[in-house]
């Protein structure tokens, strides 16, 4: 986080025209879901890079409560955009590549007919008598636009927050126009802890007495109290404690010279004050009354069942994204999606990326190496997978010096021997993503991947491949029994806490498992431990120290198999290597192989 205590995702926003902004009217009377009726729209919205001839690079972007349709700087003399650290040249969301669109919502104060617009019907603003809208309706006017762009399918469409919402409901409502969606630190619905925050803010408005029913336009500044209690509620919980700490601790008795009525007498006081007094000056308080209500309104289903019954029409490749620390929109509820997608059987990628900035962290700086690649890399093999490939994943076959020491393991090649052609495969602790970039040269059904790190998640992601970040320790209850043909557990079964779980869940999702592991058998490891009283150096990956291996398993091929026994486990294969010289061996494995791959059945 930045050490300047007013700094925030707001810091670059303005009340300033935005000059790049376009506008389209829509005739005639729009239906809402909620009974309303609008009887025309004006939709602003701004575009950057070039669509190509085939109309198939463009990506819609769905910005957050308080954004508006200027999501990045169109040249250097332009003001900045809200995510201009995520969309330009050369950045995350290439517009050297792709043709991105931002609209401002329905409901809102940038240009796009909300409560500030003037009714053609009564020749004032609508003020409070703007009718309710929903995320479908928001969604529906953006569909509206797109059609009129002469755009048939997106490549993607990208929310956070309340674009987030509008991105699952694009996927859900108009399946067969969205080729992939990224919904970062968003949510099925809203918890009601967030629901809570969303109350006190617009009790905050409606109580102002400046807010004179809504009907203030012409009546002096507004609610402007009533509406920076509001943000200032808002920013409460856009921070983590983490970054709050960080900003404010040092100096919390400490606070800025702010002109303003509210509380100063600390230094989050004052930074609360400045946010609050700065949102009043571009944004109108019944937009956001408009906004908040409609993704209150947003619920995609309180239970699993009924989350999969809304995602199931879906067709897209999904990426979702949350924040560690993010409280507001927690990743339980990024979990739930991704749950709910699996059990739907749908492409889905999933990072709960490490952060301290809570739920502003999908528009702050400070991760963008992880979520910025990973949106990258997703957008990229949406689009032909054009993406730096110098180490695409492609294994090179050559003979390994050491299973222990190599990166292209030998292992690989032979496991995907094993797999029969056209399997699906499912890779448990997949790593970067090296065997299962192997196995998608070899045209299987379809391929996913588990993995708990992070840095192997976003290189898998950029690699093209659909990987889940999860603890395998944890299980595989929202796979379906039988979902994949085949379950891969290549060299992690040794640093596996809980092996019996692990095993029966591979054998449960798979018809078959295939498992590989380094073998604590194996003659010289046997000779240096007895003979030179030093612990082996077997590890994942290579030759690790003991204080240093992620290994917390030490197991030989006799021990796997006295286990398989123990638990009626059906052993129909067993390939045991010396990996110094690529032969496999048939005499006395448990002794004279350093690796073993096993195929498994219950």
């Amino acid at each position: 986080m930045t050490n300047n205590e007013f700094e925030s995702s707001d810091s670059i926003r303005t009340a300033r025209p935005l000059v790049h902004a376009r506008t389209v009217t829509f005739d005639g009377p729009l239906h809402l879901e909620r009974g309303g009726r609008l009887p025309s729209v004006t939709v602003a919205y701004e575009t950057y890079g070039e669509l190509n001839d085939d109309r198939s690079n463009a990506v819609l972007i769905c910005h957050a409560l308080s954004g508006d349709s200027h999501v990045a700087r169109h040249d250097e003399s332009d003001d900045p955009g809200w995510w201009d650290i995520a969309v330009g040249p050369g950045k995350p969301i290439d517009t050297d590549r792709y043709y991105v669109i931002c609209a401002n919502v329905l409901g809102g104060c940038r240009g796009t007919t909300g409560p500030n617009s003037i009714n053609p019907e009564t020749g004032r603003a609508y003020g409070p008598d703007f009718p309710l809208i929903t995320i479908g309706d928001i969604v529906n006017l953006q569909q509206r636009l797109i059609a009129t762009l002469g755009i048939k399918r997106l490549l993607a469409v990208i929310g956070g927050s309340l674009g987030g919402h509008m991105a699952l409901t694009w996927a859900t409502r108009y399946p067969e126009q969205v080729a992939g969606t990224a919904a970062i630190a968003t949510s099925p619905r809203l918890t009601s802890q967030a629901l809570a925050f969303d109350v006190v803010g617009r009790n905050a408005i409606l109580q102002d007495s400046d807010y004179q029913g809504g009907r203030y336009y012409d009546q002096g500044p507004g609610p402007r109290v009533g509406l920076a209690i509001a943000r200032m509620l808002g920013h409460i919980t856009y921070l983590s404690r983490e970054a709050m700490m960080e900003k404010f601790d040092a100096d919390r008795f400490r606070p800025r010279e702010v002109a303003t009525q509210f509380e100063t007498k600390f230094s989050v006081g004052s930074y609360l004050a400045y946010q609050g007094d700065r949102f009043g000056e571009r944004f109108d308080a019944n937009s956001y009354i408009t906004l908040s209500m409609a993704m209150d309104l947003f619920d995609l289903g309180g239970t699993q069942e009924q989350l999969a019954e809304s995602l199931r029409p879906a067709r897209c490749r999904w990426l979702v994204i949350s924040y560690t620390s993010d409280w507001l929109f927690p990743p339980f509820q990024s979990q739930q999606i991704v749950d709910a997608l699996l059990v739907t059987n749908q492409s889905v990628s999933y990072c709960n990326v490490v952060s301290n900035c809570g739920h502003d962290a999908f528009l702050l700086p400070d991760d963008l190496p992880s979520y910025g690649t990973l949106v990258s890399g997703f957008l990229a093999n949406l689009n032909g997978g054009d993406t730096d490939a110098s180490d695409s994943g492609t294994v090179r076959i050559r003979k390994p010096t050491s299973i222990f020491h190599d990166p292209q393991r030998l292992d690989y090649h032979m496991m995907a021997d094993l797999i029969p052609e056209g399997a699906s495969v499912l890779d448990l602790g997949c790593g970067n993503g090296v065997l299962l970039s192997l196995l998608r040269e070899r045209d299987h059904a379809r391929l996913m991947g588990i993995e708990l790190d992070e840095l192997a998640v976003v290189e898998c992601v950029r690699r093209g491949l659909d990987v889940v970040q999860a603890d395998l320790n944890q299980g595989l209850a929202n796979f379906a029994d039988g979902q994949f043909d085949v379950v891969l557990l290549s060299q992690t079964l040794q640093t596996v806490i809980d092996v019996q779980t692990v095993i029966r869940e591979m054998l449960r999702v798979g018809k078959r498992g295939i498992v590989s592991f380094p073998n604590l058998g194996y003659h010289k490891l046997r000779d240096q431990l007895a003979q030179r009283g030093r612990a082996p150096l077997v590890a994942l990956g290579g030759g690790s120290r003991w204080y240093e291996t992620h290994n917390v398993r030490f197991l030989t091929i006799a021990d796997f198999e006295e286990f398989c026994r123990d638990h009626a486990i059906t052993i129909h294969e067993t390939v045991a290597l010396d990996t110094e010289t690529g032969d496999r061996i048939s005499e006395d494995p448990n002794r004279n192989a350093d690796l073993a791959i096993v195929v498994l059945s219950h």
